[in-house]
């Protein structure tokens, strides 16, 4: 077990922000973890569990404990028959785009469609991340957390985690009780690459042809490239751009609200407006609403809109504080409101949280 003062949080959070924690605990194994809710009075309070950092907003120094999983393993527990099923079980530590490697590595189908996205295996659980029409959700059999009230390990089924679009058990009732040490994945061997979502079937004939398409010739590792291909080539490396990737959610609108954007849209000469019917509502990506404000590729001081995807904010020089990015962050919802009638909400958590 690592533990640290006074921490420099630059390299765990990939929107690369300035910041420090007073304490930082790194735990390799279920015990060490116990170990540290066993004393919790030891530690600074508050406790808060990150994974890769990729997915939060830290907007000034963190006063309590960091926590970050150290737990890595993936093992095959078995197959499932007939439906030639392979449950996998990993530690909440694993870098999920490794995770996404591995399965297309050894032949199993499931998460390929969420090749790139940063972040590890436990946090991906709790957000219930997605992509080009898979979310990790749909793969997930059960999670195995560590109920931090009642301090021992319990296993919670795909159902109870109430997945829903960016959204999970995790984050309402189980925030700040539950961290979780693993996640069992259900993968198969079966042929079944997702191809329906936007245009990805027309970037997989493009790349490999109509006949291994149609054909039934794609393999695990040839969709993992070409989502590899695809994110590359609309999404910042955080590597070398400090984001935390698609910063808003994509917003569900009544059917009048959606009257209204088509309204503007009509106005103002916008063209079609892209929705999705969604359960009565209608879903309007985000980005759209954000370019047609004009912010794509706009820059407010170091922080910045990225210029291949409206939906990302970026720490543009690597020099961008927290208030410069809030500050983005709240110009744009302020004249997407404005323009639209729709509220953006971030789909980034914010640490310690302002909103």
């Amino acid at each position: 077990m690592v533990i640290t003062k006074d921490t420099d949080l630059r390299r765990f959070n990939t929107f690369g922000m300035d910041v420090k924690a007073a304490c930082f605990i790194e735990y390799g194994s279920l015990e060490e973890l116990e170990s540290i809710f066993a004393c919790p009075g030891d530690y600074p309070q508050p406790f808060f569990h990150i994974g890769g950092g990729s997915n939060l907003l830290f907007t000034g120094d963190f006063p309590g404990t960091i926590l970050h999983s150290g737990i890595k393993f993936i093992r095959i527990l078995g197959e499932r028959e007939p439906d030639g099923g392979v449950v996998v079980r990993v530690g909440s530590g694993v870098v999920f785009d490794e995770f996404c490697r591995w399965c297309a590595e050894t032949g199993f189908w499931g998460p390929e469609n969420l090749s790139l996205i940063p972040g590890e295996v436990g946090a991906s659980a709790v957000q219930n991340i997605g992509a080009y029409g898979r979310e990790v959700g749909d793969i997930i059999l059960c999670v195995e957390c560590f109920d931090t009230v009642e301090r021992c390990v319990t296993r919670i089924p795909v159902s109870d985690c109430n997945y829903a679009y960016r959204d999970s058990f995790f984050k309402h009732e189980g925030k700040g009780r539950y961290i979780v040490t693993a996640v069992e994945f259900l993968l198969t061997k079966e042929y079944s690459p997702l191809l329906g979502y936007g245009h990805v079937r027309e970037s997989a004939v493009a790349a490999f042809g109509t006949e291994v398409v149609d054909g039934g010739r794609l393999t695990p590792g040839m969709m993992r490239d070409l989502v590899i291909s695809i994110r590359g080539g609309k999404l910042p490396d955080p590597k070398e751009t400090g984001s935390a990737g698609s910063f808003f959610r994509n917003p569900f609108v009544s059917e009048e609200e959606y009257s209204y954007v088509e309204k503007v849209a009509e106005r103002d000469g916008l063209g079609p407006v892209p929705h999705f019917p969604a359960g009565g509502r209608v879903k309007i990506p985000a980005a759209w609403l954000i370019d047609k404000c004009g912010w794509k590729g706009k820059s407010e001081g170091n922080a910045g809109v990225w210029h291949n995807q409206p939906l990302v904010l970026v720490n543009l020089t690597g020099k961008a504080t927290p208030e410069e990015i809030m500050t983005l962050e709240n110009k744009i919802i302020s004249s997407v409101r404005e323009r639209f009638g729709v509220e953006l909400s971030p789909e980034v958590e914010h640490v310690p949280d302002t909103k």
